[in-house]
C-alpha cells in the first residue's frame, strides 16, 4: 500500500487552497489524519467561537491508491463512494461542496420572516419547519414510512422522502413513536426542506461523520 498519491495531492491542496475559491482563502483550513485504516483530510471554517464547522472530509484508500467522497443512495439505501481520478476533480468537488455549504450557511442566517415569506412565495428554504407551516406545503411522497430505528414496544423512528410540489425540493419527514409506562403512545414528528444542490453535502457531512455518532443503544 502506497501514501506516495496521499502526500503528493496532499502538498498540491496545500498549494491550490487559494484558489479553490476566493472566500475559500478567507476562512478555509485544512487538516491531515493519517492514523485511519483510510487516511483522510478534512476541511472546515473557524466559527465566531473559535471551534471547527467542518464541510468536506476526503478519504483515501492506500491499498487502491484513489481518493473518494461518501454519499448516501437514497434509491438501494446505502452509502457509495464518488471516486475522484486526480487533482482537478478533487479541487472541483471541494469547490462545489464549500459553496453548497457557504449558501446553506447564509440560508441559516435569515430571518423568521423572511424565511416565511420566502415558503408561501415558493422561493427556497432550507431547515427544518414546524408542522404548521408544513401542512401549508403541498408534498408528493415518493417513498413509503421507512423504519430507521425500532425497539418492539419501546420507540420507532421512521424517515420518510418526499418532494415538495410548488418548488421541487426535498423532504424529509421524521416520526419518533414511543411508549410511556402507561403504555401510553406518543408521537413526534419534524420535517426538514432542502434543495437539490445541497443533497450531496448533507448526505455526505453525514456519512462521513457517523463513526463519530453513539448509536442508541450505547447512550
Amino acid at each position: 500500500m502506497s501514501m506516495e498519491w496521499f502526500n503528493r495531492v496532499t502538498t498540491e491542496l496545500h498549494d491550490h487552497l487559494n484558489s479553490i475559491c476566493d472566500q475559500y482563502d478567507q476562512v478555509g483550513h485544512m487538516s491531515i489524519d493519517q492514523s485511519a485504516k483510510h487516511p483522510r483530510i478534512e476541511f472546515f471554517v473557524e466559527t465566531e467561537d473559535d471551534e471547527r464547522d467542518y464541510f468536506c472530509t476526503l478519504h483515501f484508500d492506500p491499498h487502491n491508491a484513489e481518493f473518494y467522497v461518501e454519499t448516501f443512495d437514497f434509491e438501494f439505501e446505502q452509502q457509495t463512494r464518488i471516486i475522484l481520478t486526480d487533482i482537478e476533480d478533487i479541487i472541483d468537488a471541494i469547490h462545489d461542496i464549500f459553496h453548497d455549504f457557504i449558501s446553506d450557511d447564509e440560508l441559516d442566517d435569515l430571518d423568521e420572516e423572511f424565511v416565511l415569506d420566502a415558503v408561501n412565495s415558493g422561493e427556497y428554504y432550507v431547515g427544518e419547519i414546524a408542522d404548521t407551516e408544513f401542512e401549508e406545503l403541498s408534498v408528493e411522497w415518493e417513498t413509503p414510512e421507512v423504519t430507521a430505528f425500532q425497539i418492539e414496544d419501546a420507540i420507532e423512528i421512521t424517515h420518510q422522502f418526499g418532494v415538495v410540489n410548488a418548488t421541487g425540493d426535498g423532504v424529509l419527514r421524521r416520526v419518533k413513536r414511543f411508549w410511556s409506562e402507561g403504555n401510553e403512545l406518543h408521537k413526534e414528528e419534524s420535517s426538514f426542506v432542502f434543495t437539490k444542490e445541497e443533497a450531496s453535502t448533507l448526505i455526505a457531512l453525514v456519512a462521513s461523520n457517523m463513526d463519530k455518532m453513539t448509536s442508541y443503544e450505547n447512550l
